[in-house]
């Protein structure tokens, strides 16, 4: 059978990670915009400058470490920080969707900036600026036949939203965000049919995702913001489908495979508790209500959540239409408290002795793929589309200019094998394949650049240095022929 007729061969990216121009055309400041670089086979996390409410100022890691009420980041004018430039796709994104068209993409997943249509997030009227850039961006990439797949928040939201209003836990931030996604909506409705509204949905959880200070030990505010953001997501889907019925609006959450350590009832429990985590936001997302553990966990812990009136009616009635999913690798589930741990896609996962693992501790799992793809299409019969996957790796550049990547296409294939078996074996339905950081792109995780995804080099180093040039890797040429063969010359 292989892969349908007009399956989406593509690539991914997110603004905050490619885009640049952090002030160019009117953008204002997003909460991405004031995290540095790190370091991640050092341990050096990422941080963020904070202004106190007393006054004096002072450094905190981004991630495992709450901001203090009445905090306020700022950018550091001493400290680099990545995104402001990135890999500069505002300057060069012609030449770019070039590159994708001749790789064959038939889609490619991007994330619109907020803050370069609203640069606070709360004004009346949008930035025009703003609105053009992406209407060149759109009329490039049909122009050479690539479907638009837009992310519209991809762990963006405006820094102003978070200082003035303390993020997704004020119920205002739904209006906000609405009033942006009418203005998308209505802008791009001509141009644009795939939507996805949150980017790994279930990864927000504290300030760099929500704008919510003391995130760590106000565990309500979390809870608060997470359902204002799950209103804000079925909102979405009914406006959607209101302005364009052709619309097709999804998820998109990280989700990997976790196994129990062994046949060890305690282990198998711990799973399903872990599992848990991801299945929420799907089932939420799919089935149009809460589950009754996360209620039952909510009541247990003292959390009362507000909803207004018609919440529930509205998560119901803006379930979505399909379900787009990152998976990277995977992890196993032990009750055991000395377990050997190794990093993942931002959060810790314990070690599977069975696996290989990549230069960052990231358990590499092709059939784990296949078994998420059988898990999701099984729960919920609703399209699925992978929109990240790939390999992050050091590349090195030979004297000649050529790039060897073979470890990058090992990865890839291995993984489009386990595709092909969920849909030629198990009957999945999937949409397309989006390779994570298509091409090279600041890594999420850890502010680097050396951590490379790409099928495209980009001359830009992990302190700012270098001149942006792009160059096609070998595993550029690979891809090529996969997108043209349609998944069947690997």
């Amino acid at each position: 059978m292989g892969f349908k007729e007009g399956f989406f061969w593509g690539g991914a990216t997110a603004a905050n990670q490619y885009e640049g121009g952090y002030l160019s055309g009117g953008k204002g400041l997003a909460i991405q915009d004031v995290i540095t670089g790190g370091d991640g086979r050092n341990n050096i996390p990422r941080r963020m400058a904070l202004k106190l409410a007393d006054g004096s100022t002072k450094f905190i890691d981004r991630r495992g470490t709450e901001v203090p009420d009445g905090a306020v980041p700022y950018v550091d004018e001493d400290t680099y920080y990545p995104s402001h430039v990135a890999t500069d796709f505002y300057h060069h994104y012609k030449e770019d969707i070039a590159l994708f068209a001749e790789m064959g993409f038939k889609s490619f997943r991007m994330s619109i900036n907020w803050t370069r249509i609203f640069p606070n997030g709360d004004e009346k009227e949008p930035n025009e600026e703003g609105l053009k850039f992406y209407d060149d961006v759109f009329d490039e990439m049909l122009k050479y036949g690539i479907e638009p797949q837009v992310t519209i928040v991809h762990f963006d939201l405006p820094l102003h939203l978070a200082t003035e209003y303390d993020g997704w836990y004020n119920r205002k931030t739904i209006d906000f965000y609405m009033h942006y996604v009418e203005t998308i909506f209505n802008r791009y409705k001509n141009k644009v049919k795939y939507w996805l509204t949150f980017n790994e949905i279930n990864f927000c959880k504290d300030y760099t995702n929500l704008g919510i200070t003391e995130a760590l030990s106000r565990p309500d505010k979390v809870a608060q913001a997470v359902h204002h953001m799950l209103v804000a997501a079925a909102k979405t889907v009914i406006l959607g489908h209101e302005i364009n019925p052709e619309f097709m609006i999804g998820m998109m959450i990280n989700y990997s495979e976790i196994y129990p350590e062994d046949c060890n009832p305690e282990n198998m429990w711990k799973r399903i508790t872990e599992k848990r985590l991801r299945t929420f936001y799907t089932d939420v997302q799919n089935k149009g209500f809460y589950p009754e553990w996360k209620l039952i966990e909510y009541k247990n812990a003292g959390i009362e959540l507000k909803m207004e009136d018609g919440d529930l009616e509205t998560l119901k009635a803006g379930t979505v239409d399909y379900i787009g999913f990152s998976y990277y690798s995977t992890s196993v589930a032990t009750v055991k408290a000395d377990a050997k741990k190794t990093a993942s896609n931002l959060e810790s996962a314990v070690k599977n002795p069975y696996l290989k693992a990549n230069d960052w501790g990231w358990q590499i799992d092709p059939v784990g793929l296949r078994i998420v793809l059988n898990e999701l299409w099984d729960r919920y019969h609703k399209p699925l589309w992978i929109v990240e996957n790939g390999l992050g790796a050091i590349d090195i550049v030979e004297e000649d200019g050529s790039i060897h990547d073979p470890y990058r296409i090992d990865y890839i294939k291995q993984h489009i094998v386990e595709m092909k078996k969920a849909v030629d074996e198990d009957g999945v339905d999937l949409m397309g394949y989006m390779p994570w950081g298509c091409i090279d792109v600041v890594s999420a995780g850890t502010g680097e650049m050396r951590k490379r995804y790409g099928f495209i080099y980009v001359d830009m180093d992990d302190d700012g240095n270098g001149d942006l040039h792009r160059a096609r890797k070998d595993s550029f040429y690979w891809y090529q022929k996969v997108c043209q063969s349609n998944g069947e010359e690997l």
